[in-house]
């Protein structure tokens, strides 16, 4: 079986984002959405649009985003929409957030916890997805990259409480079952990558590598240095290859991005991510300048 490809490049720039896709030979067309992280109120470590400004150009798309599930600024489209506009997603895009007027059920029949994922109404308008992740930390996943942002980030707001919640959908997110939770992250992803089929692509951004995720609202500084841009059609392959790279990784700072992996299990995601056929764990690192 031939490995999953996965581009690397050390080169934080603008640019690499957009040599990393031409790399891919996969044009995203029709209408296009950039699924990214809008950035929680005073997190400091988010992707800025001026960073990713060139590859949503590039591709001529659209920045969506969902709302959340828990208190914050970003848990009523009115207010996400406001934030927004203070983060500068609205000075340079055009932005929707997906589940402002309703949320609609896809399926997953062979799902392992969950059998069907609550999404923005709003994505059924969109023909082709950019799934342009900033990977680091996370407190309850462990990590978070394109597998997270495929289905926590995907999911309306009553669909975020869903998947933590493993189902159950008026369930307490802190008291659910957290290995279930991260089988459902895997089973609710699975739904999106059948919606776009081959129409989707992968970015992952490592920067700002802190332990917390974008959405939290006092997040740690990032414990380890930058170490570069990945790209692949492969969102198992992309996530597994920047866990490798932290761990490979001689920076001392690593051994605190570890510990909050494995301290939340977190590569059980991949795991049931490859169990639910989404990609491979194996793949070929192809480093470009």
């Amino acid at each position: 079986m031939e490995k999953s490809k996965v581009y690397f490049t050390k080169k934080l720039e603008s640019e690499s984002l957009i040599r990393l896709y031409d790399k891919l030979e996969i044009n995203l067309t029709g209408k296009v959405a950039v699924k990214l992280h809008s950035g929680e109120e005073g997190n400091q470590n988010y992707l800025k649009p001026e960073f990713v400004k060139s590859i949503i150009e590039y591709v001529k798309g659209v920045v969506v985003e969902c709302n959340t599930s828990y208190e914050g600024e970003r848990n009523t489209t009115e207010k996400h929409i406001q934030l927004m506009e203070k983060h500068g997603w609205s000075k340079y895009f055009d932005i929707d957030i997906l589940d402002s007027e309703a949320d609609e059920i896809l399926e997953n029949p062979n799902g392992e916890v969950i059998k069907k994922n609550f999404v923005g109404s709003h994505m059924k308008n969109y023909d082709s997805m950019l799934v342009l992740s900033h990977f680091k930390g996370h407190p309850m996943g462990g990590f978070g990259g394109a597998i997270k942002n495929l289905s926590i980030g995907f999911a309306s707001s009553r669909g975020k409480n869903y998947i933590h919640c493993s189902g159950d959908e008026f369930g307490n997110m802190m008291e659910a079952d957290h290995d279930n939770f991260l089988r459902s992250m895997a089973d609710s992803a699975k739904t999106i990558t059948d919606f776009y089929k081959d129409k989707i692509v992968y970015i992952n951004v490592m920067v700002n590598m802190s332990v917390d995720c974008d959405c939290c609202h006092v997040a740690e500084d990032p414990c380890m240095k930058d170490i570069g841009i990945l790209a692949s059609i492969d969102p198992v392959a992309l996530d597994q290859a920047c866990v490798d790279l932290v761990y490979n990784s001689t920076d001392p700072g690593r051994d605190i991005l570890i510990e909050r992996i494995e301290s939340r299990n977190g590569l059980l995601t991949i795991e049931s991510a490859v169990k639910q056929g989404m990609g491979s764990k194996e793949y070929e690192l192809i480093e470009i300048d």
